[in-house]
């Protein structure tokens, strides 16, 4: 699978960022928990490296939680004010404006020195689509004020939202980069629903997903299928037998294979397999990659 989705939004958007970074003090970097590495926009990380940053690392629900905790004290030790959240139910939202005051600290005496008590700061908040930057948007203004749904490319727009704590928040739309040259992070960026499913092979995605779970999360596979993984086995076949298990046949008795990956997709992303994480610590410099074999699906 060679997946590419740069649609010419995020052109714009990218010029949109860029133009308005003079106008900020800090970028607020909101990655998804599951995949902190693909997540991570480097366009992002080129445009904001000379403002304060704080690293979000949303949906921490879906995310395993030893393993959310040790990229916190990765980011962490990178020098980033780091924080994690569940923007469904508010988990550690209410920490933000707090985490901003101090990532602000020197700017905010500044102020006070010059007696402009209570003057705003004002915030970025960016990250690529589908990481929950709008639900955040909408936890920290305590309103529904930012257009927020389980999938990429909603937000086109940026806008300004004044919460509580003398913080402006610019919202902006996610943002890609024009070319995966890493394979892996293409298909985590697609496996969490980053990529539109429109453009992707929904059943060769769930097959090299399946391959996945079956080298990380076997027990996942084991508690929502009632399917034992072999390691050496193709994914297409996993994904088969699952949908066997369901009862997802058409005549003949063949299995309906797209519609137990549409099935498998789904339940990954609202976290029906439990709280998984894709990517460890020891990859995060990508060099070398944590070798995962996609059996007989992803050319190299």
């Amino acid at each position: 699978m060679d997946i590419q989705w740069y649609p010419g939004h995020m052109t714009k958007t990218r010029r949109m960022i860029s133009d308005n970074l003079k106008m900020v003090d800090a970028v607020c970097e909101v990655l998804d928990a599951r995949i902190p590495i693909s997540s991570r926009n480097y366009d992002i990380f080129e445009l904001s490296k000379e403002k304060p940053r704080l690293i979000i690392l949303n949906r921490v629900d879906l995310a395993d939680a030893e393993k959310t905790k040790k990229w916190a004290e990765f980011y962490r030790s990178c020098g980033y004010h780091v924080l994690e959240t569940n923007s469904k139910n508010g988990s550690g939202v209410s920490a933000f404006p707090s985490a901003i005051k101090q990532l602000l600290s020197e700017k905010l005496e500044s102020y006070r020195q010059k007696g402009q008590i209570g003057r705003s700061v004002r915030v970025m908040i960016c990250g690529v689509p589908n990481v929950g930057k709008s639900s955040f948007i909408n936890r920290v203004s305590g309103r529904n004020i930012a257009k927020a749904e389980d999938r990429p490319g909603v937000t086109r727009d940026k806008q300004w939202i004044k919460v509580d704590g003398g913080i402006d928040l610019l919202d902006t739309p996610g943002m890609l980069w024009p070319k995966f040259d890493d394979k892996r992070t293409a298909l985590n960026l697609a496996f969490t629903g980053a990529i539109k499913d429109e453009i992707l092979d929904v059943e060769s995605l769930a097959s090299l997903l399946m391959e996945v779970l079956s080298e990380r999360y076997p027990e996942s596979l084991e508690d929502r299928y009632k399917i034992s993984s072999d390691s050496e086995e193709p994914g297409y076949e996993i994904l088969e037998r699952a949908g066997k298990k369901r009862g997802f046949l058409i005549s003949g008795g063949e299995v309906n294979t797209e519609r137990m990956a549409k099935t498998l997709l789904d339940e990954f992303r609202a976290g029906m397999l439990g709280r998984i994480t894709l990517e460890n610590t020891d990859e995060a410099d990508r060099a070398p990659l944590e070798k995962i074999e996609f059996r007989g699906m992803l050319s190299e």
